[in-house]
């Protein structure tokens, strides 16, 4: 988890999705999880039309939005955004992890004054 600029908590979205809505157009929305089978609803973030615009029923689109599966027909996932996910995720837990404090090189820092 962490924080944005306003210091409220959140959670980085899982991946992006097409959520087609009974009765409705269809939205693209960030997803927080995978949705389930047993889920009685899907919780998502940053909800816009397909084409990219704000829909007219949003207030905010910080906002997170919980849709009843009664709503919901089905749950688009593209393949390569899936596995785009998959990659990012798989390269940072291969990655070591930085550390808190980067050590200064002094005699780096001198040649660079010199320079």
């Amino acid at each position: 988890m962490g924080r944005d600029r306003e210091s409220h908590w959140y959670v980085r979205p899982v991946m992006r999705a097409i959520l087609h809505l009974s009765q409705d157009q269809p939205l693209a929305v960030d997803l927080l999880e995978m949705p389930k089978p047993s889920d009685i609803a899907v919780v998502c973030t940053n909800v816009r039309s397909v084409d990219g615009k704000k829909p007219v029923m949003i207030d905010f689109t910080t906002s997170t939005f919980v849709f009843p599966m009664s709503m919901v027909r089905f749950v688009e996932i593209p393949h390569a955004t899936a596995e785009a996910q998959r990659a990012s995720d798989l390269a940072a837990a291969l990655m070591p992890a930085e550390p808190d404090e980067l050590e200064i090189d002094e005699d780096f820092l001198r040649k660079v004054r010199e320079a």
